[in-house]
């Protein structure tokens, strides 16, 4: 399987953005890509809980956790939801747990790290919003691509022309 991101980044420089290396590929998809649905929450995954219970539909959840090394807002229960509603991937600012379980599903998860104490559940949080980390903005309905090279955003749909 070839490199994602190289090729992209070759065939389409003037679209795509490159996120600030950060992340760790955890899940069981090491490359993945999909519309952008967004959320941002601070050590509370209870919209997360929300979001991967519906159906995914090859998007992918970018959650911004603030960055919080404090808490994991993704854990092995809420990734095989995702994975049975059919989402593509969860990019998280922010930590996951579960991670030897994470790795055994197929979904693409990447975070800052792993922690393994969960957020509190208050409910807080806003969805469709547009989030900033990594130098990039993720905005609700462009795309982002993710691989072991790392993660880019597109205002569109790209394919690799073979």
């Amino acid at each position: 399987m070839e490199d994602l991101l190289p090729e992209l980044c070759d065939q389409f420089p003037e679209l795509v953005q490159v996120v600030e290396p950060m992340f760790g590929n955890f899940g069981g998809r090491e490359r993945f890509g999909g519309e952008i649905v967004t959320l941002k929450a601070f050590e509370d995954n209870s919209l997360v809980r929300e979001q991967v219970a519906l159906p995914g539909e090859g998007k992918v959840l970018v959650v911004d956790g603030g960055g919080s090394m404090r808490r994991a807002m993704l854990g092995d229960m809420l990734a095989e939801k995702a994975t049975k509603n059919g989402w593509a991937g969860i990019i998280i600012y922010g930590c996951i747990r579960d991670v030897n379980a994470i790795s055994d599903l197929d979904l693409g998860v990447q975070a800052l790290g792993a922690h393994p104490m969960k957020t509190d559940k208050r409910g807080l949080g806003d969805l469709n919003v547009d989030v900033t980390f990594g130098g990039v903005t993720f905005r609700p309905g462009e795309y982002v691509y993710a691989d072991n090279n790392g993660v880019l955003v597109s205002p569109q749909k790209l394919e690799v022309a073979e």
